[in-house]
């Protein structure tokens, strides 16, 4: 489920942080800290108003040190990236200048004339020069932070990682770090040195949104993703179509998107690569879904004969070849767009009942001695062969899982949602399972607090190690009836940052029970983050999710 830390070697930063200590460790030992369970969790409630309280990183790395020092960021920052990633260089340039947007956004964008500052610069070694973005990508890094003494040969900011992925997440964690100070007007690094070594606990940290109950357009689509990055989510589930709405350009099926609300309210394939290619930029896979048989009623619209009657207009129709060649267009066409190796092939939800009432259908289950149950199971069995064709690897709603297991290729990863104790039945029959049950993880569900998020546990009921490494990780899903981009962000923010923390940081790290002072500080601090860098997170301690303030007050106590 996790990565592996950098590999060290005489050139890694952590010879030069053990370097660094040496020179400096008699004046420092009284404040270094080892606990990963260490960072500003005091007993005692929180300051805000003090600057020294203000180094609250979200999600909690798996190990960090702290000092007592406050130290100055130079405004022109430099950027220096070496290592062997250099054909992957692009992303971690294009991340440092979005960072560097980020953290001297209120500040001077030049250096005060005649102001020594203590951190000029970022080193960035990346060892992998494979930018290939995919499931179990390491997404592992150290971070270095520490003023450039006279006599040491250290770096001022140094971020090392075997891919720029996890480049990527060191800037994140950079970022989180950097505060800016109004009276002096000035970035700071409070608590320093710091150094961290973190990687995640799941390789599959994800976030879904349905575009088709409300259209989303691109530029919201993207604002999403980038808030994903700064909670260090890695997978956008993107449920592009349902029964409602089909919005989704199928060059192969051109009729297909007639399904869309309107003519407005549709993706090009350009609008769906542009998208991929957003989020891969900040280190986030897109995987698809095309949900069959059941939540596809808006096909027909474009294809009446998908139909099995005008009566009878979902689940699609088991009975014709055409059904699955259109299936197998959609795929062939999404492919070209979506490279991450999982796809979503829904299967959830579908009432059967009317197949048994459609003549011809009726006629071609008895023709093939089949129940409607059967033809379920031979649906999703021939779409799963399709998704196979296409190098796919299927990912299905847990009901397919619960009514025919023995039947699923060994492949799936089966998606749990309907309440707990699924993944566990999954693992034990050797599949792969992705955690979202709907009491905990679904965000549409208003009257769920945040610590009911943040305590859902993915290993739960899972005991044996080799089981425990068949739980990708966990999502949580926003979907789409009662929100639309007037309110989308607000539902998901802050509580998916509490799903985002579980995913990612130690087990051990986030199981304290004393939640009013610890993690719901640093919750109540990065939800604030949020809606200083644009993104209208609602308040962490409302009743229902997304409901504004009850009062006047501060953004870090409601």
């Amino acid at each position: 489920m996790s990565s592996n830390s950098p590999k060290p070697n005489n050139r890694t930063i952590l010879l030069f942080f053990f370097f660094f200590i040496s020179l400096i460790f008699p004046f420092f030992l009284p404040v270094f800290v080892n606990s990963s369970r260490t960072l500003s969790l005091h007993k005692s409630k929180l300051r805000f108003d003090d600057g020294q309280n203000l180094t609250f990183l979200w999600p909690l790395p798996s190990q960090f040190t702290s000092g007592n020092q406050t130290l100055t960021v130079d405004p022109n920052l430099s950027f220096v990236f070496s290592g062997n990633g250099g054909r992957s260089s692009y992303i971690v340039e294009e991340a440092f200048q979005r960072y560097k947007n980020i953290i001297f956004k209120y500040s001077s964008k030049v250096s005060k004339s005649g102001v020594v500052y203590d951190l000029q610069k970022l080193n960035v070694i990346v060892h992998s020069d494979n930018d290939e973005l995919q499931l179990g990508v390491d997404e592992s890094y150290s971070l270095l932070v520490a003023k450039n003494y006279e006599h040491s040969i250290i770096g001022e900011i140094t971020i090392e990682a075997n891919s720029v992925y996890g480049a990527l997440r060191g800037l994140e964690t950079l970022s989180q770090l950097c505060v800016f100070d109004y009276g002096a007007k000035t970035v700071l690094v409070f608590k320093a040195p710091w150094f961290i070594q973190d990687k995640p606990r799941f390789e599959f940290r994800g976030l879904s949104l349905d575009t088709s109950r409300h259209y989303y357009p691109v530029d919201v689509i993207k604002q999403v993703i980038e808030s994903m990055s700064y909670a260090k989510l890695n997978v956008f589930h993107w449920h592009i179509l349902d029964e409602e709405s089909f919005p989704l350009e199928v060059p192969r099926y051109p009729n297909l998107w007639r399904g869309a609300y309107t003519k407005w309210e549709r993706y090009t394939v350009e609008d769906a690569q542009e998208i991929v290619s957003f989020a891969k930029m900040r280190g986030i896979n897109v995987m698809a879904e095309v949900d069959v048989p059941g939540h596809a009623e808006s096909w027909g619209k474009g294809y009446p004969d998908l139909w099995p009657s005008s009566s009878c207009t979902e689940p699609l129709d088991v009975s014709k070849n055409f059904t699955f060649d259109v299936i197998s267009g959609i795929l062939a066409d999404m492919r070209e767009i979506f490279p991450f190796k999982l796809f979503h092939l829904g299967g959830d939800e579908v009432n059967t009942d009317c197949w048994n009432s459609t003549p011809h259908v009726k006629q071609w289950l008895q023709d093939h001695n089949m129940t409607t149950k059967d033809a379920y199971q031979y649906f999703v069995l021939r779409a799963q062969e399709i998704a196979l064709s296409h190098n796919w690897t299927p990912v299905n709603w847990e009901e397919t899982f619960n009514a025919f297991p023995s039947k699923l290729n060994p492949q799936t990863v089966v998606h749990n949602w309907l309440g707990p104790g699924v993944c566990p039945k999954a693992v034990a029959k050797g599949f792969r399972c992705i955690f979202s049950n709907q009491g905990v993880w679904y965000l549409d569900h208003l009257d769920v607090p945040w610590d009911d998020v943040y305590f859902a546990e993915p290993l739960e009921g899972i005991k044996d190690a080799s089981e425990q490494q068949l739980v990708l990780g966990g999502e949580v899903c926003m979907w789409s009836e009662t929100a639309d981009p007037s309110n989308a962000q607000q539902t998901i923010w802050p509580r998916a940052a509490a799903a985002a923390e579980r995913l990612w940081s130690n087990r051990d790290a986030t199981s304290a029970t004393d939640t009013n002072s610890s993690t719901l500080n640093r919750l109540e601090y990065f939800r604030c983050l949020l809606t200083r860098r644009g993104i209208p997170a609602a308040p962490v301690r409302n009743h229902y999710g997304r409901s504004p303030p009850t009062g006047p007050g501060s953004c870090y106590v409601q």
